[in-house]
């Protein structure tokens, strides 16, 4: 597991629900990032990483996360 910020162009990984989740809670720790559509099990594709941001595809969308949330989401490589 590693933060989505580390993630390489290409590259395909799957949001990780956060440590310290409780009382059933599943989310990434940002309330932000999850009204976005950034929430533990959704499979993100790196598009573009360089610079203060990042550019990820979740389903059918293309979001903008900013380095530092990028960095606060962990995420598991897939194929």
């Amino acid at each position: 597991m590693m933060p989505m910020a580390l993630l390489g162009q290409g590259e395909v990984g799957e949001i990780v629900p956060r440590s310290g989740a409780h009382d059933g809670e599943r989310g990434t720790g940002d309330g932000r990032a999850e009204e976005m559509g950034l929430r533990a099990g959704k499979r993100v594709e790196m598009l573009a990483n360089a610079g203060r941001s990042v550019l990820v595809k979740v389903d059918e969308s293309r979001i903008a996360v900013a380095r530092g949330v990028a960095m606060r989401i962990v995420v598991r490589r897939t194929e």
